[in-house]
């Protein structure tokens, strides 16, 4: 078993950009353009929110895109167009539908090839319909509303699994530590925020659960920006649940933490579902006693995987802080994007979008296989995992395939 990124020690980083920069041959990448005139640079615009309520998540979003950037030229850059580089041109969206729209439209004119982005749907969902209308392919990292990609849109792919996808895995992942554990559990209650993105991991696991003998009663829905959630945590555990689900942000996912603490209900176990907070480090600083035995099923880092171990710490190196998934997703989403430009060989944002949808990029995240894109776009590969907390280290657990540690059920609030 590998050591996870959180833990292992830094070693240096070769030749990982290579690994974005072979074509079929396995030669560096090609690219040329229609003329077959040589370039210097060719662009890739990559949207996240540098600044306002989702910027630590932007940033290292956006640190990770370069790295991939900085790996491919300095493995040689684009061999067919004579070593051009490639170019990022980050944006922020501010976390904003508007601002992103119009930075995608103003990166596209300014010459980008392909966009990358953006972390929240709505953002995303309006930078689709930009690169749809421009004929300029989208690859979206972290953005997992089902309904982006129920538009018909052609230029648009996602790598991590839809909120659809991620509640039905949840389900499963419970109902396999639940029986592994030898443990029972008939009730379920959920909390989830208000918006499309936690209704539509609820209503998937609610379906599943169902599917599997498990009731899901209460569900209740929250506003993400109440200052406190006691009441709706009252009110999900009002039929004598035997776990709590949540599916939410980490802000909320906190609160309804220490409501879970003061109420100190009798849960066999708090699991959260596509949960922006529990698989974070700082939720092990912020929690009471240190959010111990807490689960979350979402897209996670491979630990598992040597590749993805050495990405993870030579991002930590570089920039003094551990690789999130998210920016994991980013890395992903630029170094498919890279090798689908090397596959086209051309310049033109048509090709490049045909060698995308016909990818099977081997991504760092946790997947069922290489990336392979459906009709729609959506990532058929795309999976989660289940993290757990453990004496302050979030370590992945299940399944078996890529866990480096047991975990523990029943495991109840403290």
């Amino acid at each position: 078993m590998n050591a996870s990124p959180k833990k292992a020690a830094f070693i240096t980083l070769i030749g990982i950009g290579a690994l974005a920069l072979t074509s079929c041959s396995g030669a560096a990448v090609n690219l040329g353009g229609e003329d077959g005139a040589a370039a210097e640079e060719i662009v890739i615009g990559a949207l996240h929110p540098l600044s306002g309520a989702n910027a630590v998540d932007g940033q290292q979003m956006s640190f990770a895109a370069k790295m991939a950037v900085n790996e491919a030229n300095e493995a040689g850059g684009i061999i067919c167009l004579d070593g051009a580089h490639v170019k990022l041109d980050a944006a922020d969206t501010k976390g904003e539908p508007d601002t992103g729209q119009s930075e995608a439209t103003r990166l596209i004119q300014e010459g980008a090839s392909a966009l990358v982005g953006s972390f929240q749907s709505g953002t995303s969902a309006n930078i689709a319909a930009v690169s749809e209308r421009n004929g300029v392919p989208f690859v979206m990292d972290v953005s997992a509303l089902d309904s982006i990609l129920q538009q018909g849109y052609t230029y648009s792919f996602r790598i991590q699994p839809s909120g659809a996808m991620m509640g039905e895995r949840g389900a499963t992942f419970l109902e396999g530590i639940v029986n592994e554990a030898g443990a029972e559990v008939d009730t379920i209650g959920y909390l989830y925020e208000q918006g499309n993105y936690g209704a539509s991991v609820y209503e998937a696991f609610a379906a599943e659960a169902a599917e599997l003998g498990m009731k899901v009663t209460p569900a209740i829905s929250y506003d993400p920006a109440s200052s406190d959630l006691s009441t709706q945590v009252q009110q999900a555990l009002a039929g004598g649940a035997d776990v709590l689900a949540v599916s939410g942000y980490y802000r909320d996912g906190l609160l309804i933490a220490q409501a879970v603490n003061s109420i100190a209900p009798d849960l066999q176990a708090v699991f959260g579902v596509a949960n922006g907070g529990y698989d974070q480090q700082q939720f092990t600083v912020d929690a009471p006693n240190g959010g111990e035995g807490y689960f979350n099923a979402n897209y996670q880092i491979d630990v598992t995987n040597d590749r993805s171990v050495k990405v993870a710490e030579a991002f930590e190196k570089e920039f003094g802080e551990p690789m999130r998934t998210s920016a994991a997703l980013t890395y992903d989403a630029v170094s498919l994007t890279i090798e689908a430009m090397g596959t086209a060989c051309s310049t033109d944002p048509a090709k490049i979008r045909d060698a995308i949808a016909d990818t099977a990029y081997e991504p760092i995240v946790v997947n069922d296989g290489p990336v392979k894109f459906d009709k729609t776009g959506q990532n058929e590969n795309a999976t989660v995992s289940v993290v757990q907390v453990r004496d302050g280290e979030i370590l992945t657990v299940f399944p078996k395939e890529v866990a480096e540690a047991d975990f523990v059920f029943p495991a109840p609030v403290k």
